[in-house]
């Protein structure tokens, strides 16, 4: 190997303040681990002395708390962008400590190239192997690996060794030409092959590698309990339904799918119903229901930008790789959350709603309408251009002293406009072809908590004269009685 050997800590040191820094993967899965750790502990040591020392930090989504966790406890970030899921990052992102712009994922690569944001002197990519060519084979994420290391000045590569060389070919590296010369993706089936398996770059660009032999920070989902697993069973049903009634294809449809608890379940339950025949993945994150599905012969193909699995189901994967790699491609996120290719493909799009209202509005980021949660992550470039977009949540929270489903909206990250299909523990709501009056009777009466029921058919009956029959002076009256109380049953209208 031509390239320099560094020690994270040497890295580091060409990382200077105010810098902007690309991170590779998506999720925790593929992250970079070292340096940023090392990074940290340089953005304390000047602090110490006094000595400003921030960075921006540009990522494909959420990562691991060895980039956002020990930056953000260090007080590092100058800046963050699309999307974090960690509790420190958060915190200082509500205080105002570091100030984040929250972005559709599909965007970032293409408004990094376009100069609407900073460019990145410096990437830095987690490789299972790199060549003397600069040929660059990644781990289990992808994110905006790409365009970063097109763009940066610096590539720092982190070669770890703890993911086999043998996961050369899984990735379909694939930038789109910018306007105005731009033509399709031609990404026809989620199986499609559109690039090749590496990022070229210059090797001059390297400037050293840092071994490493760590594991993702993907840690255990939470099991499934009774709620998500009525939730997934009404999706499954739903669908089923959709079949027989010729509105899905007899073959079906590609199915995106967020991350978590509630999604996991809602794939097992499409796995085991019979009615829904074996089906394609095309999604962002490839998490362990696909994976079993896969194993069982229910999911015949999965795209996606990242393998976001557990330690056992990734061990799992790099252990029978010459059966997985016939069956998943990990794509750059521009590619994995595409409207164009979202469209083409008629995805079916099953999302989490942190809050709903009864019009059908969602809240995908806000807590309480002010206090950032994690992000928009792909559920906007997905719903709005799904051939059937839907959404999930828990009908209440805190033991009832929250509901998922309130008059207004707090925060609205996908209109009425895109929504149209709403799913809670206790039913659907088909939301489609229906006027504001009749979404907000359906969703009362299918998917909100029978606690909740008397109250939002009262609030609906105060509504003023007009499409949209809200009441102005109520219509954040259970956050208000939240933030005043701790429970929104303490409503006062």
């Amino acid at each position: 190997m031509i390239y320099k050997k560094l020690s994270a800590e040497e890295a580091a040191s060409f990382i200077k303040n105010d810098d902007v820094i690309g991170f590779c993967g998506f999720t925790p899965a593929g992250c970079s681990k070292v340096i940023s750790q090392a990074l940290a502990k340089k953005a304390e040591e000047e602090h110490a002395k006094g000595n400003p020392f921030k960075v921006g930090v540009f990522t494909g989504a959420s990562t691991g708390d060895m980039i956002d966790g020990v930056l953000a406890r260090a007080n590092a970030i100058k800046f963050r962008s699309p999307y974090q899921s960690n509790t420190d990052l958060r915190n200082a992102l509500n205080a105002h400590d570091a100030h984040y712009f929250d972005l559709h994922l599909s965007e970032l690569p293409q408004y990094l190239r376009y100069g609407f944001l900073p460019k990145p002197r410096i990437a830095i990519l987690e490789a299972s192997s790199v060549t003397d060519d600069g040929k660059i084979y990644l781990t289990s994420g992808v994110g905006i690996s790409p365009t970063i290391a097109r763009l940066a000045d610096i590539i720092f590569i982190e070669l770890n060794r703890y993911h086999p060389e043998a996961l050369a070919g899984i990735h379909d590296i694939y930038e789109p030409a910018d306007p105005p010369v731009r033509k399709e993706i031609p990404v026809y089936s989620p199986s499609d092959r559109i690039g090749v398996p590496y990022i070229q770059v210059d090797p001059k660009k390297i400037a050293g590698v840092v071994e490493t032999n760590l594991p993702n920070e993907v840690g255990k989902f939470t099991p499934a309990d009774e709620i998500t697993n009525r939730i997934g069973a009404n999706v499954a049903n739903f669908l089923s339904s959709e079949i027989k009634a010729g509105r899905i294809p007899a073959s079906f449809l590609p199915v995106q799918s967020g991350v978590g608890n509630i999604a996991n379940a809602v794939l097992g339950a499409m796995g085991s119903n019979k009615d829904i025949p074996a089906f394609q993945v095309y999604t962002e994150v490839i998490q362990d229901a696909v994976i079993d599905l896969m194993k069982a012969g229910r999911v015949t193909f999965a795209s996606g930008c990242a393998l976001t699995l557990s330690t056992p189901a990734l061990e799992d994967v790099h252990n029978n790789l010459d059966f997985f790699k016939q069956k998943i491609l990990l794509r750059p996120q521009e590619i994995s959350n595409s409207p164009e290719v979202a469209r083409r493909l008629g995805l079916i799009s099953i999302n989490t709603a942190l809050e709903a209202d009864i019009f059908g509005n969602i809240n995908s980021t806000h807590v309480v309408g002010t206090k950032m949660m994690n992000g928009i992550g792909g559920s906007g470039d997905f719903c709005r251009n799904a051939y059937l977009s839907i959404f999930t949540t828990p009908s209440v929270a805190k033991g009832g002293k929250i509901s998922a489903i309130v008059p207004m909206v707090s925060h609205v990250d996908h209109s009425e406009h895109s929504v149209k299909i709403l799913v809670t523990e206790h039913g659907v709501a088909d939301l489609r072809g229906l006027s504001p009056v009749q979404r907000a009777e359906l969703i009362i009466e299918n998917c909100v908590s029978p606690e909740y029921k008397g109250i939002l058919n009262r609030y609906l009956k105060l509504g003023q004269k007009g499409h949209t029959p809200q009441n102005m002076e109520a219509a954040l009256s259970f956050h208000v009685a939240f933030n005043q109380t701790g429970d929104m049953r303490n409503v006062n209208f």
